[in-house]
């Protein structure tokens, strides 16, 4: 049950007739009096567990963006049933106008829709509904609690989409369309020529040489139907904030934007998420809904406060492919995490494969490290110039294997992924 401001009205003018008539039965009548209107109120008021609750699907929206959520409201009774109904959502779903007033005949169904703007990426669930049934003096009335089972799916904004466009033009120049077509070290066989100074003798066709009586070699081009390997390290390491966002996030938006214009390039993508345990997979997608496979997938993932098993994460790409691919770790270049746990299977997947790093990092540590204002910026800038120098040091010896690394800032990692894929493809080292 639940009291109204109207019933401690009732009670507080009460005060009147005790100033007229100062005794202890006046007072005593009076509080009596307003109980007994309070439990007749109640009574009156009725059941609100008559009420049957159920809720549609929300339709996903992208972080940042509205939806809503349609609950439908059954009376089933032979009375009319008048309340008051709160849809409660946890407060990242950023529910407004969730407060409804119903007046269902008997026997009728209502719709009510409550606005929904998520602020974190991920599955948004509803906590409960809340009925309130006055009664017909408005003293009080009845209150009852409904699990209604709901939920809203946020899914990656993919901020880099703007980035695409300009991208995708200079892919074109590159596969021929608006330029001629660039010859590389690739696998696809491309055209034969004569044999100069300086070209690998690996490359010398036997068979025309002898048909020609002068040397002749292969030229190839790379291929147009490539492996990309996308692994998102969902371990502790990306669950630290730059800015206002995990480090997570910035991989999702570097790992969309990467696939996309790996689809329109005609290479196949698939993805790998995960820390100790692998969480989403996307193999073998069409390329038509790629993007639309790897929101969904992404959405509820969250970062995971333990370390990866990079062993792990390398047995699931040996499954994917035999083949030399294009594998990008999307992870955060913390030396301690790669030196103790990465390097040994990082070595191995540079001798099978092509491997990118691309690594989230922080622009406030180069901002700490030119701060001279008092002794705690100076210590400051220790610190951020140390962390700095062992980043560095990391990058050296991970460069050391044959890996590439790109390190940049959240708002830059998504560009300078996509420009490093689109340079491989035109020195054909894909």
């Amino acid at each position: 049950m639940f009291l109204t401001g109207r019933f401690f009205l009732l009670v507080v003018a009460g005060a009147i007739p005790v100033i007229g008539y100062p005794r202890y039965w006046v007072v005593l009548l009076w509080v009596l009096a307003c109980v007994v209107l309070m439990g007749i109120d109640l009574i009156a008021a009725g059941s609100t567990r008559v009420l049957r609750l159920y809720r549609l699907p929300s339709a996903p929206v992208r972080l940042g963006e509205p939806g809503n959520s349609v609950l439908v409201v059954h009376n089933p009774t032979g009375r009319r049933f008048r309340a008051q109904l709160k849809d409660g959502w946890q407060p990242s779903a950023g529910a407004s106008g969730n407060i409804h007033d119903v007046s269902l005949p008997p026997g009728e169904r209502q719709s009510v829709s409550t606005s929904l703007l998520p602020t974190r990426r991920g599955d948004r669930p509803a906590h409960r509904v809340t009925v309130r049934r006055r009664g017909p003096l408005g003293l009080a009335g009845r209150q009852s609690g409904f699990v209604v089972p709901g939920s809203i799916r946020a899914l990656p904004p993919f901020h880099s989409r703007k980035l695409l466009p300009s991208r995708l033009a200079r892919l074109r120049q590159l596969d021929g369309r608006s330029a001629v077509r660039i010859r590389g070290q690739g696998t696809e066989f491309d055209s034969l020529r004569d044999y100069v100074e300086g070209d690998d003798v690996r490359s010398i066709d036997w068979r025309a040489t002898a048909r020609r009586r002068s040397t002749v070699v292969r030229t190839w081009q790379p291929e147009k139907d490539r492996h990309i390997i996308i692994i998102l390290d969902t371990s502790r390491t990306s669950a630290g904030r730059v800015g206002d966002e995990p480090r997570l996030d910035a991989a999702m938006d570097a790992a969309l934007l990467l696939a996309a214009l790996a689809a329109h390039a005609g290479d196949r993508v698939d993805l790998i998420a995960g820390d100790r345990m692998i969480h989403r997979r996307v193999v073998g997608a069409p390329r038509s809904t790629l993007l639309g496979a790897l929101v969904t997938a992404m959405a509820p993932l969250e970062p995971a406060l333990l370390e990866a098993d990079w062993p792990l994460l390398a047995a699931e790409i040996g499954k994917l492919t035999r083949q030399r691919a294009l594998v990008v770790l999307l992870t955060p270049l913390e030396p301690a995490a790669i030196e103790e746990s990465m390097l040994a299977p990082l070595s191995v997947l540079a001798q099978r494969h092509k491997v990118i790093i691309g690594s989230v990092r922080d622009p406030q540590l180069l901002e700490m490290a030119e701060q001279r204002e008092d002794a705690a910026a100076i210590y400051g800038a220790a610190a951020a110039a140390r962390t700095i120098a062992l980043r560095q040091r990391t990058e050296s010896a991970v460069s050391r294997l044959g890996v590439d690394v790109v390190d940049a800032d959240p708002e830059q990692l998504p560009a300078a992924l996509a420009d490093h894929y689109l340079l491989l493809k035109s020195r054909g080292l894909l």
